[in-house]
């Protein structure tokens, strides 16, 4: 009774991470310390497919203690028996929390705060991300000690796997009795330090990176308050960072103290997507909102929520895609300097980078005005109908190259000919309807302003996902925002914007709108092409109609 229990450990790894690899140098390092070890994975499928777990125990008793007998160890884990949790995604170790395998007055969790979206996180329209500060409370409430960090940040600095990093969160944390430097020898397989390989090397860099962190014994309660804190998204935080960093421009002066923030990044933004005139346009637009919203609300009770949503979406929206912008975000410096860092090049290797673009009728015609776009358009569509594809001119650009480079700085030089572009004309006119929703919806009720103002989120993406928002959006405005009753309207327009970002097909919001009491969308009918087809004994009909999806 009096024997000692084995050491156990869970290493929970996704596909292609390493975690088999991570468990052979567990292993080896507990072999070269004198320790007996055993593991067992067990693969499986999860979220994202691929994951599989690793089990290990090890006996804290060196093998010649033991005199010649030999432990029994136990091949899975057992609920709430776990000494470590060892996990490469933040995601992955709540599902195993929440499948009971730890226990709060035991389990010490070493995880990444690194997340690999699922699929059901993708589909989703709108930000469909798991809260990351949920998942760390539920780490923080069932852990004895947690440490957790982005171990994939840690990995591509150091030009290693995740793996590695594991095994060095592992070897600081003090959980197994081995010393450092048969971990160590593990890694590089037996060599010494100057035999190692290069993968070895680089390896050895992550563990040693990742033994500092942990082996400090910093908890990570600064980090974890942090995230907790509401409104807790990692965009959020960088963006909070930055407009603090930034002064206040003089026109944010204009506006109370919580809409600074965010009124602050979107002028820069503007100002760096055209320019000053453009990011003016943006303020004063701004201000009819905050004109409205202090006559809807004197005392400001609601914290200014709708001219700080407003500040969002009207800058993201104002500052739409075309190929200019596209340009310009392709040949800057800072590009070229983060594919250097996530490549890694050697100085004696020659780095090329490719951009692949396929611009069609859509985007030329944005940068011309409306009488030679309709022309261009009515020629595209005439193409279709004659069962042809739509016109597009697939490029591939060196951008390392001085004539890519050339030719992609001289399209972003292009800003002039947005302004005088239909796409350019024709954003504005729906920017200013839905504008002009906002500020009557707040004029007749807070709640509806807001409600009208939280629709800039249907706005998103680009080519058939873009126009699809701004029908929506059209749709919700002139069917759901003129109701007679300004609390039911608020509610019917939540309703809708919801179930808009829910299917991405738009039969949810379909229903939605019936059931309302509002028309459903027009369906625009799909363009019929022929295709030609050769001359046969059994079909001598050489012009068949197919739907292009």
């Amino acid at each position: 009774m009096n024997a000692p229990t084995p050491i156990t450990l869970l290493v929970c790894a996704l596909g292609g991470e390493g975690g088999g690899v991570l468990t052979e140098w567990l292993v080896d390092t507990a072999r070269r310390a004198g320790f007996p070890a055993q593991a067992t994975s067990i693969p499986g499928v999860a979220q994202r497919t691929g994951a599989t777990t690793y089990y290990i125990e090890v006996l804290p008793v060196p093998l010649a203690q033991l005199q010649g007998r030999q432990p029994v160890f136990s091949l899975s884990p057992v609920p709430g028996g776990l000494d470590a949790l060892v996990s490469s995604e933040l995601l992955e170790t709540a599902r195993q929390v929440t499948n009971g395998l730890v226990a709060p007055e035991r389990t010490l969790v070493l995880s990444s705060t690194a997340r690999l979206l699922t699929t059901q996180e993708r589909m989703q329209l709108a930000d469909g991300r798991t809260d990351p500060a949920e998942l760390l409370k539920l780490v923080q409430a069932f852990s004895r000690e947690h440490q957790v960090f982005d171990m994939n940040a840690v990995a591509k600095d150091c030009g290693t796997v995740v793996s590695a990093v594991l095994l060095g969160a592992i070897a600081g944390s003090g959980l197994l009795p081995f010393e450092r430097r048969f971990y160590e020898e593990s890694v590089r397989g037996g060599k010494s330090a100057e035999q190692a390989a290069a993968a070895a090397q680089a390896s050895l860099r992550g563990f040693a990176r990742a033994f500092e962190i942990v082996a400090q014994r910093k908890t990570q309660t600064a980090f974890v308050q942090q995230v907790l804190q509401p409104q807790a998204r990692p965009g959020a935080r960088d963006a909070s960072a930055v407009a603090r960093a930034r002064p206040v421009p003089a026109p944010a002066e204009a506006f109370p103290e919580p809409v600074r923030e965010m009124f602050t990044l979107g002028h820069d933004r503007l100002v760096e997507y055209h320019d000053g005139g453009y990011a003016a346009l943006y303020a004063q637009r701004l201000q009819s909102v905050l004109a409205a919203e202090r006559q809807a609300d004197p005392q400001g009770a609601h914290g200014f929520a709708i001219t700080r949503e407003m500040a969002r979406w009207l800058a993201l929206w104002m500052a739409f895609d075309d190929i200019v912008r596209v340009a310009d975000l392709k040949s800057r410096a800072s590009r070229w300097q983060r594919v250097q860092r996530e490549v890694k090049p050697a100085d004696a290797d020659l780095l090329k980078v490719y951009d692949h673009f396929k611009p069609g009728v859509p985007e030329f015609a944005a940068l011309l005005p409306e009488p030679l776009a309709q022309r261009l358009r009515g020629w595209d569509r005439r193409r279709v109908l004659a069962g042809r594809e739509p016109w597009a001119l697939p490029l591939k650009v060196g951008t390392h190259t001085v004539g890519g480079m050339l030719a992609l700085r001289t399209l972003a030089a292009l800003k002039g000919l947005r302004v005088r572009g239909s796409r350019f004309a024709f954003e504005q006119q729906m920017i200013a309807k839905w504008l002009d929703g906002v500020v009557q919806g707040t004029r007749r009720d807070w709640a509806l302003g807001h409600e009208i103002a939280l629709c800039g989120r249907l706005i998103k993406g680009y080519g058939a996902t873009n126009e699809r928002g701004k029908d929506n959006l059209l749709h919700v405005l002139d069917h759901l925002a003129g109701l007679p009753d300004a609390a039911a309207a608020a509610q019917a327009i939540g309703a809708a914007r919801a179930a808009a970002l829910a299917d991405d097909a738009g039969q949810a919001l379909d229903a939605t709108l019936v059931r309302l009491g509002a028309p459903p969308r027009e369906v625009k009918p799909q363009p019929i092409r022929f295709v030609r087809r050769p001359r046969t004994r059994e079909s001598v009909d050489e012009r068949k109609p197919h739907t292009v999806i």
